[in-house]
């Protein structure tokens, strides 16, 4: 049971109601983890300015990726449930290519870098090397992309983290990070 309150669509903050219904047009259903954010206005605000900001940068695939990786590093089970059935069912990746994903690869070469940067961002808090800055310009990513990833990382760790403070209800279905 999670440690804060899930509120109904009727129970959030008036300031909240209208972009839990934006949500449950785009997805048929409004996931736990927006409603849990729905407490403050403020934070779903914020979260909703940038997470619609950054599904215009790079592909599907690779923000699914990026997110799986950050879920598994920081070992959130809801964001794994969550981003798993995303890729499968959106992004249209495989089971193979999520495994990958999770241990901080792909399959795809550029894809495998920007993945592999953005696990090293998350787990080393953003104290990356020269080295995973060359690699990353190297495989063809601009500047501007190596900031995307970087805010699709803190975008990520955002939620892994509010999603494990809350023990927020998996409404997805379940992905153990320690089943890695």
């Amino acid at each position: 049971m999670s440690r804060i309150a899930i509120p109904t669509r009727d129970d959030v903050p008036e300031a909240s109601r209208a972009t839990l219904d934006v949500v449950h047009q785009q997805l048929g259903v409004v996931p736990n983890l927006f409603r849990l954010m729905a407490n403050s206005p403020a934070a779903l605000a914020g979260y909703m300015g940038l997470s619609g900001a950054l599904k215009r940068v790079l592909d599907v695939k690779t923000r699914e990726r990026i997110a799986l990786a950050v879920a598994q590093v920081n070992g959130c089970d809801y964001c794994l449930s969550a981003h798993s059935y995303l890729a499968l069912n959106l992004a249209k990746i495989g089971p193979e290519e999520i495994a990958l994903n999770r241990s901080g690869a792909s399959s795809d070469a550029r894809a495998d870098v920007a993945v592999r940067f953005a696990a090293s961002v998350a787990r080393e808090r953003g104290h990356v090397s020269d080295a995973d800055i060359a690699a990353v310009r190297l495989a063809g990513f601009t500047d501007a992309e190596i900031v995307e990833i970087v805010a699709l990382v803190a975008e990520n760790v955002f939620t892994n983290f509010l999603n494990e403070v809350a023990a927020t209800d998996i409404d997805f279905p379940v992905v153990r990070s320690a089943a890695a």
